[in-house]
C-alpha cells in the first residue's frame, strides 16, 4: 500500500476544507494532485450533493436544496 488515500477520501477532505469554491474545482484539484478517473469515482447525484453540501458548509453557506 502506497499511503496514498483515495479519490474519494481526498474529496471529501477538500470539500470538507473550504478551498475549493465547487465540485468542477475539487475534480480539477484532484487531477492536479495526480488521482486517476476523478470522473468514475465521484460521478452521481448522491455523491455530488454531498460534497456540494460539504463545500457550502465549508465556506460559510448553506447548501441549496
Amino acid at each position: 500500500m502506497t499511503g496514498q488515500i483515495t479519490t474519494v477520501e481526498r474529496a471529501f477532505e477538500l470539500a470538507r476544507s473550504g478551498e475549493c469554491e465547487s465540485v468542477n474545482a475539487l475534480r480539477q484539484r484532484l487531477r492536479r494532485e495526480g488521482y486517476d478517473a476523478v470522473h468514475l469515482h465521484l460521478h452521481g447525484a448522491s455523491i455530488n450533493k454531498q460534497l456540494v453540501d460539504l463545500i457550502h458548509a465549508a465556506r460559510g453557506g448553506s447548501a441549496l436544496a
